[in-house]
């Protein structure tokens, strides 16, 4: 019986990727951990406004919203994120999002040293709810946001598979949610920040630096 349930379940999801990997793509997904990454997702952003962004845990708000303001790229449909401490939170985060967003073929950005376990974790968990995926490579100059090891990959992999089942059922929902139209700079003044700029960090005094990037 429940052999037969797993087998119309992967039936299921395979007739729904078939599906979905022939639409246009109607979400970007950014993973955090460098802030070129974001200033793609601002060029996106820019050349196709109605489509939505998220951008999980990614660098401090108000750096976020000076990049898109500095591409002048629409802010309206662009949420940040602000939950996942890992790579495997960003998707276990997001999934929830992406399904009230009714997201059916995803565009993955993030860097080149990162993608294959980011897009392996992305087909297991994203596309066990029927979501179709596709990468999108930030160019990253300098030293890579995100160290990759094997056993790093192995331990996501794995619980991912898990996760791909539970997360049928029950999927956490990120309670920092924050649309990047609604952040404003001048809250975040008299506490002070730093911006990544290119790559490259500026260097003025006593400021806080951007959120680490996910692991």
């Amino acid at each position: 019986m429940l052999g037969t349930g797993l087998l119309l379940w992967f039936a299921s999801v395979w007739l729904s990727l078939w599906l979905a990997a022939s639409r246009p793509v109607d979400v970007v997904l950014v993973l955090g951990g460098s802030v070129q990454r974001e200033i793609a997702a601002a060029q996106i952003a820019k050349q196709s406004p109605t489509t939505p962004i998220l951008i999980s845990q990614g660098s401090l708000d108000p750096c976020i919203r000076s990049i898109f303001q500095q591409a002048e790229a629409p802010m309206e449909r662009v949420w940040l994120e602000k939950c996942a401490q890992s790579t495997f939170d960003n998707f276990c985060f997001s999934i929830p999002t992406l399904r009230q967003w009714k997201a059916r073929h995803v565009k993955l950005m993030t860097s080149k040293t990162h993608l294959p376990r980011a897009m392996w974790l992305a087909q297991i968990l994203l596309g066990s709810h029927g979501i179709w995926v596709e990468s999108a490579i930030a160019e990253e100059p300098g030293i890579p946001g995100n160290r990759e090891f094997a056993w790093k990959t192995g331990l996501d992999v794995g619980r991912s598979l898990v996760w791909a089942l539970v997360s049928q059922v029950y999927s956490p929902n990120c309670s920092n949610m924050v649309r990047l139209r609604d952040v404003n700079s001048s809250d975040w003044s008299p506490q002070g920040y730093t911006c990544e700029r290119q790559g490259r960090r500026s260097s003025e005094p006593n400021r806080l630096r951007s959120a680490p990037s996910s692991d």
